[in-house]
């Protein structure tokens, strides 16, 4: 279940964007280009071409400080500034390896992704889409929380059937540093991408 829920992210998050995202609306950039994706999806399982293809069209859209600020909660203020570059770091690539993997393993080929017109509150956006796979019987729902900007919309948080993925990593982040300390919970994500590498 878990690598269905990151594959149908990486499918719309991967369709979500594009060249001139900052002069486009992010539910017009998600139904222009998540047929492409779909299609480079469908085409190949290469872990490799998957991680470029992840590298190049969903990552430069991600806000990966603010979403590892979120999923960190209260403890990223008591992280030096060096720890919270390695949590940013090493929370970025695991949800690379998550989403490599889930890519390689979870597409079918029919999948298709049906998007619903934005929900903008000034510079902050939710776009919400249906993604359609004959694995399941039901559209399951996806959503991006996103925010404008000087670099464009950059996706924050993501809802897939009403779990937030920031929030769903906050309890168990929390966990681990009330464990171990923030260093024990960087050890144990780069350990995470060691073994999803």
């Amino acid at each position: 279940m878990k690598r269905l829920i990151a594959f149908l992210c990486v499918v719309v998050m991967a369709g979500s964007f594009s060249a001139g995202a900052a002069e486009t609306s992010p539910d017009s950039l998600v139904k222009s280009t998540a047929d492409d994706v779909l299609t480079i999806i469908r085409t190949t399982k290469d872990k490799k071409a998957l991680r470029e293809l992840a590298e190049k069209k969903v990552l430069p859209h991600f806000d990966f400080r603010a979403m590892t600020q979120l999923a960190v909660g209260r403890y990223w203020r008591e992280a030096t500034p060096a720890q919270q570059k390695a949590l940013e770091d090493a929370f970025r690539s695991l949800l690379v390896n998550t989403y490599t993997t889930s890519l390689s393993v979870a597409t079918t080929g029919k999948e298709s992704v049906e998007v619903k017109p934005a929900e903008t509150k000034g510079d902050d956006v939710v776009v919400r889409t249906l993604v359609r796979s004959p694995n399941r019987p039901q559209p399951i729902p996806v959503d991006y929380r996103m925010n404008k900007g000087p670099d464009g919309w950059k996706v924050y948080d993501v809802i897939v059937e009403n779990l937030s993925l920031v929030t769903n990593y906050r309890s168990s982040f929390a966990s681990e540093i009330q464990r171990s300390g923030i260093d024990g919970l960087i050890k144990v994500l780069q350990a995470k991408n060691s073994e999803l590498a």
